[in-house]
């Protein structure tokens, strides 16, 4: 894969670790190894079931800012961006911590982007 390739990652987060969901997006917004930093969505959106926000960044940056995520201890889904955006979340994702049952039926179908411009511009 190309240095330059474009990956994405969740950072999932609950009540009870919202304040160190909120102190590592801090984190990545003064990183310049991160592209795109969302903002922390409150509740399901999209595939993803629980309260998250969205990192955009390149191959280069993919070791670093898992390092960042896991010494974190949050719960995070890291995966290139394709043209496939089902195999994205599941069998290229990488999942830190325990992996979430994702609602797959609203991802796009394997060459199909439904009009939503999906890096370094916010999905949500």
């Amino acid at each position: 894969m190309s240095s330059a390739a474009p990956w994405h990652a969740y950072i999932y987060f609950t009540d009870a670790d919202r304040a160190l969901a909120k102190a590592l997006r801090e984190r990545f917004f003064a990183d310049s190894r991160v592209l795109f930093t969302g903002r922390m969505v409150e509740g399901p959106v999209g595939p993803h079931p629980i309260p998250q926000y969205e990192l955009h960044f390149l191959e280069s940056s993919r070791d670093a800012v898992i390092a960042l995520i896991e010494a974190s201890g949050l719960r995070a889904l890291i995966h290139p961006l394709t043209d496939d955006d089902l195999a994205d979340h599941t069998v290229q994702g990488h999942w830190i911590g325990e992996p979430l049952a994702l609602d797959l039926s609203v991802l796009d179908p394997p060459g199909v982007n439904q009009g939503i411009a999906r890096f370094a511009v916010s999905d949500f």
